[in-house]
């Protein structure tokens, strides 16, 4: 028998377990009937009879308690409507019960707060520090061809992710999938972690002792077997080991629509489409959380107009916030969901950062926001990037695309030899970020997920060198593209298997053929190895000099004829950095460049050293330069550098 013992006012939407029971409460506005079903103390009910009926308030939110309800007990909904009757997945279930069972499966009940967790100390860095790594779970750390990697497999890439330097991990979308394999950005069950991404039972006592060994190596308590077996408790932990292992974790949400409702081509109706079972006379603006608003994502928008479906996506990023310790979210498509709704999506969007900025002052809230995409949107980021006091959407930074495009303009015109134009001039004008009141505002990639999945746009070896991606050609101007990245203003982010100069496009299945070559890496390929190194370095690098954080950047010296460019990084308190690179198929031995103050000057960094490590004929400048020359470039003194052919080079004077 249901009853409204533990029901308040303030009850959570979804389920929460209390002493003796759990609570249910869902939103069904215009149903006749909402029927909890599930196993319950031993106890199966799956009849929609009275005693399981839950109660509705005059809001359409139906509630009741369940006494015996525990950790794992099964449940689902039966929604009568004046339309259809069937059953339902709460929109707000935490699991999803077998996949076999798909779409029809039951949803699982879970505890909140209680995973032990080991990151009481840890901190989101600065946003200026940040270099983000972005990953497929389900692609990205696959043992077995054929099967998706999950989230304690990625979580056993822990070490190798930290000796790469990257500070924030930012997995594409997590949440259930009525499509798999997929990308992540066509989902319904916005709580819920895919099916793919959570290891079985059988499997439960190995990455056990595999992440208990990645703990003992901080110092930290083990896990019990119990905290790994549900879905979140999985997820729980690979966040919980970023943290110890200095990694913070955004996730990507997607809320500018949900996924089509089908499954291989039928109608699931256990999803949130029509949800209350109105009847479906073809106009999805009667989708209790929709509207007929599409933009070309094959999912519909979210009806933002009503305060109740915001509600849903505002719990949904509370939830990331305060069960998986997020650090942050990176929001898909903003340009969609204001010009699907307009003023109700610059009101949500107000709400929602505002929410969590007021939770946690150091959450990273990155927009996917393409200016004029429509014509009813800004063509300015600015009113993103605006506070939400002011009357701007509040997020913190936005996707930029402008240093990607000249980077790869340049690297795909270099590919036609030395006599092909090549603009550094282009590069020079975006490295500081356009439109930026800060350069941190500013997420800057030269590869992501979009971009490089198969069929799409060829990855940075390949762009440089389509006939050999391994060859000299592809080396170097890689090594240039990923060296402008790393020491240009804003926060540069990396796309899964770039740090090791992939060169297979990516796409969404655990079978190939386009798989990241782990194995080759692990066994000593010597040009993934190298560029390995090269990035290591790259990124440490960033993060010892402080200036390549700043905001300050000036692109001193630039010639498209002998395709050269250098420029200054400084802060105001000193410890200067310059950088040159060219895409010149030569090495420039004496090129003579103007320098910031006269003295000695380090070579702090050479990219020719990493091509066949150490390389024994690298061009460079013997550890550092004197700048002892007349003033040259606006600059006081000036000297003579060798700058590696397709190379980089970067001297600092602290």
């Amino acid at each position: 028998m249901l009853s409204q013992q533990n029901i308040t006012a303030s009850t959570s939407t979804g389920t929460s377990l209390t002493s003796g029971g759990a609570t249910f409460k869902v939103w069904a506005p215009r149903a006749t009937a909402v029927y909890l079903n599930g196993r319950f103390a031993g106890m199966a009910y799956d009849q929609q009879t009275p005693d399981r009926l839950l109660s509705k308030d005059t809001m359409g939110y139906w509630t009741g308690f369940q006494a015996g309800a525990a950790d794992g007990d099964p449940y689902r909904f039966w929604v009568s409507g004046t339309g259809t009757n069937g059953y339902k997945r709460d929109p707000y279930a935490a699991e999803l019960g077998l996949p076999g069972a798909f779409p029809s499966s039951s949803c699982i009940l879970r505890p909140t707060g209680s995973y032990p967790w080991h990151d009481a100390g840890f901190q989101t860095p600065d946003f200026s520090d940040i270099v983000i790594y972005q990953a497929h779970i389900g692609t990205y750390a696959i043992g077995t061809p054929g099967f998706a990697s999950n989230f304690l497999d990625v979580a056993g890439k822990l070490p190798y992710l930290a000796a790469l330097g990257i500070n924030l991990l930012q997995p594409l979308p997590m949440d259930e999938q009525e499509a798999n394999p997929g990308m992540g950005y066509g989902g319904a069950d916005l709580f819920s972690p895919d099916f793919p991404y959570v290891a079985g039972p059988a499997a439960l006592p190995g990455y056990l002792a595999a992440i208990n060994g990645l703990f003992a190596a901080k110092q930290l308590a083990p896990l019990a077997l119990t905290d790994i077996v549900s879905a979140p408790g999985q997820l729980k932990a690979l966040v919980d080991l970023c943290h110890a292992y200095g990694i913070a974790v955004a996730f990507d949400v997607v809320y500018n629509h949900a996924g089509g409702f089908t499954v291989n081509g039928t109608l699931d109706d256990n999803c949130i489409y029509y949800f209350d079972r109105v009847p479906d006379v073809g106009n999805n603006n009667d989708s209790l959380y929709f509207t007929s608003q599409d933009r070309g994502t094959g999912g519909l928008a979210f009806a933002m107009w009503n305060q109740d479906v915001c509600r849903l996506l505002q719990d949904n990023a509370q939830y990331y916030l305060d069960e998986f310790h997020a650090d942050g979210l990176r929001y898909d498509e903003v340009s969609i969901l204001l010009s699907t709704n307009q003023a109700n999506g610059w009101a949500f969007c107000r709400a929602l950062t505002t929410q969590l900025r007021t939770a946690q002052p150091r959450f990273l809230q990155n927009a996917e926001f393409w200016p004029g995409e429509f014509n009813d949107i800004p063509t300015s980021v600015q009113p993103v990037l605006q506070s939400a006091d002011e009357g701007g959407a509040g997020f913190d930074v936005v996707q930029h695309d402008a240093l990607r495009i000249a980077l790869r303009s340049a690297v795909g015109s270099a590919a036609y030899g030395a006599s092909a134009g090549v603009s550094m001039s282009a590069i020079a004008a975006v490295l500081y970020p356009p439109g930026m009141d800060h350069a941190w505002r500013a997420v800057t990639c030269i590869e992501n997920h979009d971009l490089v999945m198969a069929g799409r746009n060829p990855r940075i070896p390949v762009l440089a060198d389509s006939a050999d991606p391994s060859s000299w050609y592809a080396r170097s101007r890689s090594r240039v593209a990923s060296a402008l990245l790393l020491t240009a203003p804003g926060i540069p982010q990396l796309f899964m298997g770039q740090e090791f100069l992939e060169a297979k496009p990516w796409d969404v299945s655990p079978s190939g053929p386009y798989l990241l070559d782990w194995a080759s890496l692990d066994a000593g390929d010597q040009v993934m190895t190298d560029h390995l190194r090269f990035t290591q370095d790259l990124v440490r690098l960033r993060g010892s000099q402080p200036a390549l954080r700043s905001d300050n950047v000036h692109a001193y010296y630039v010639s498209d004829a002998d395709r050269v460019l250098a420029f200054h990084r400084w802060l105001p308190s000193g410890q200067d950095v310059i950088v040159v690179a060219t895409f010149a198929e030569s090495t420039w031995w004496s090129y003579h460049l103007g320098f910031p103050l006269t003295g000695f000057w380090r070579e702090v960094f050479n990219s020719d050293v990493y091509d066949n490590w150490v390389n024994p004929w690298a061009a460079g400048n013997n550890g550092g330069i004197e700048a002892q020359g007349p003033p040259l470039h606006g600059f006081a003194a000036s000297a003579s550098v060798v700058i590696p052919a397709n190379g980089v080079v970067v001297f600092a004077r602290s």
